[in-house]
């Protein structure tokens, strides 16, 4: 900072000279505190400068209405979206979410160093500061076929970018607990950068626990009841409580909104579509949540902004005070937390839901040839859906409601008539097959899905975590085929069929993950997807395309399928899905 501005914040400061905004009569959500402060803020440049009496060349009265520092979402997947960075911003910005950390282990696990360089390249004039973790686990496992391997060599320079913070979630707890070289080696690099190491691992516990933080893993956002994350705590862990389109684990985790617990928590999304991010909002929305099941308001806030800013070690952000950022949210009040306006910077850049200056996208095809042509996969055929063992029992891989860990199930293999086999239409079982498209090999993984609400027909999508090969999910195998091949034909994206016909579809070309559509779009085509399977008995409140974009993820335990087979994730060994 140059002399001269520091003596204008200064004399701003103590009232000696004209503030260039000031913010008259808010009620100040103090995140040091947690109580309410009435007064005026004052802003120089994009600095505040006071909370107190203040005048300035710009005054706007806000009436009594409350103000919080920009929100802060600590952990989530731009990809998972469905939107490239400017699109993401206008969905985001308007809900008071001034500051992202992003994991872009979505796109580099599908087009490598050129994914993690798109995200960089497409996010880095926006408004909205978008910060990233490197992708830690691409593949996430030995046992998942992904589209591109990342070193730690590879990865190395990156930490010379201001906006990397550090790495990203460390989804091989299995390896890193087991001295694993390659993993040993990235979590050096980053130590030795000065940044940080974000954690992954549900249900670990005890002293694979112990040894888990040990490697200097410092935080985990895979909690799903209390006392995972009690002991996580009690071992120095910062705990990210996440409430997004699939995993809801806030309810679970509600006695943490307290002292001294939330200190060391923050609020984060992981993955939200499109639909919800403009209809229910973003960070914004998991403070509302909070607010309706019993938390202290100035606590919900605290959580969303200072914490998160402490820990990334953001140093002047995640407050309203004297030489913070002023990045602020004006809120109506703090029980519905409807937001009105946006400040970034100490400037206006949203309000009443829309953001004031959209950036535009600008992709170079030829620099991003491989995330925008991301398919090497021949038409799928009957043959291909075939299962290949046999048996008189079937192993389900059984979902469970709100939550990403799966369950086991051993049933008599199903025969029913217009089915294919092993299918139960009574019990919610589908079929399910896992195709890889990244290499050319024809690898196909088949399994069994439960307490899937799909009816009829099949759904299909490019978007599989982590390595995202196209998974398809159906009662027979014509429509299966048909829906995988119309993902196929847009280079990605997701698609309905029921009765031989393409019932919905959205496709999403960049890198089978994303579109180039604005979110409205993008969510519109989404409501027509749900529309189709409300109509076709799916459940309204069953996010179908979410849920099965988790359930080729072979790190979240207890089942999963990939190109593979049926994944044993425990036991890191594939298991039979007929026997």
């Amino acid at each position: 900072m140059q002399s001269d501005e520091l003596k204008r914040r200064i004399s701003a400061g103590r009232g000696d000279a004209l503030a260039d905004l000031v913010l008259r009569n808010a009620r100040i959500v103090n995140v040091f505190t947690d109580e309410i402060d009435t007064a005026d803020i004052a802003i120089s440049g994009n600095c505040i400068v006071g909370v107190g009496a203040y005048h300035g060349r710009k005054e706007v009265d806000l009436h009594g209405k409350y103000v919080c520092p920009g929100l802060i979402d600590g952990h989530i997947h731009i990809e998972s979206s469905m939107l490239c960075g400017p699109a993401f911003e206008q969905a985001v910005l308007p809900h008071g979410t001034t500051v992202v950390v992003t994991d872009p282990h979505e796109i580099s696990n599908v087009a490598g160093l050129e994914g993690l360089d798109f995200m960089l390249e497409t996010t880095k004039n926006l408004t909205l500061s978008v910060y990233f973790m490197l992708p830690s686990c691409v593949p996430a496992t030995d046992l998942d076929e992904s589209g591109a391997v990342l070193n730690a060599e590879q990865l190395r320079p990156y930490y010379g970018d201001p906006r990397v913070l550090g790495l990203a979630e460390l989804m091989n707890a299995y390896g890193t607990v087991r001295c694993d070289p390659k993993i040993l080696q990235k979590i050096r690099d980053c130590t030795e950068a000065g940044k940080i190491v974000d954690g992954h691992a549900p249900l670990l516990s005890d002293k694979d626990l112990n040894a888990y933080i040990a490697a200097g893993v410092q935080s985990d956002h895979e909690c799903s009841n209390i006392e995972e994350a009690m002991e996580k705590l009690r071992r120095g862990q910062y705990i990210m409580i996440r409430e997004g389109t699939a995993a809801k684990n806030m309810e679970a985790l509600m006695p943490l909104f307290r002292e001294p617990y939330c200190s060391r928590c923050m609020l984060v999304t992981d993955d939200k579509h499109p639909g919800d991010l403009l209809d229910s909002g973003h960070i914004d929305s998991n403070i509302r949540k909070a607010i309706r099941l019993g938390a202290d308001p100035a606590v919900a806030v605290k959580m969303a902004t200072l914490v998160p800013a402490q820990y990334f070690g953001f140093k002047k952000h995640g407050a309203v005070a004297p030489g913070y950022r002023a990045d602020l949210v004006v809120v109506s009040d703090l029980e519905s937390f409807t937001v009105e306006q946006v400040y970034k910077n100490g400037t206006l850049v949203a309000e009443h839901g829309k953001t004031l200056k959209p950036a535009p996208l600008e992709i170079d095809h030829a620099r991003f040839a491989r995330v925008m042509n991301s398919f090497d996969l021949d038409e799928i055929t009957l043959q291909d859906l075939e299962l290949r063992e046999s048996g008189e029992q079937e192993r389900v891989i059984c979902l469970n409601r709100g939550e990403l860990l799966t369950e086991e199930k051993i049933i008599p293999f199903q025969r029913h008539p217009g089915k294919a086999p092993g299918v139960d239409p009574e019990h919610n079982i589908v079929k399910l097959a896992v195709f890889e498209r990244h290499h050319h090999s024809g690898h196909v993984g088949i399994g069994f899905l439960g307490n899937f609400s799909l009816k009829c027909g099949a759904v299909a999508s490019s978007i599989a975590h982590d390595s995202h090969n196209l998974i398809v999910a159906g009662d027979n195998d014509t429509d299966m085929m048909l829906a995988g091949n119309t993902v196929r034909k847009n280079k990605g994206g997701l698609a309905f069929v029921a009765d031989g016909q393409v019932v919905a579809e959205l496709a999403l070309p960049v890198a089978g993950l994303m579109s180039t559509e604005s979110a409205e779009s993008v969510a519109a085509k989404m409501q027509a997807l749900n529309d189709a399977l409300k109509a076709h008995g799916v459940a309204e409140d069953i996010g179908i395309f979410m849920t099965l974009a988790f359930v080729s993820l072979p790190v979240i335990p207890k089942l999963r399928l990939n190109t593979y087979g049926i994944i044993d994730v425990a036991q890191q060994k594939v298991v039979p899905a007929v026997f």
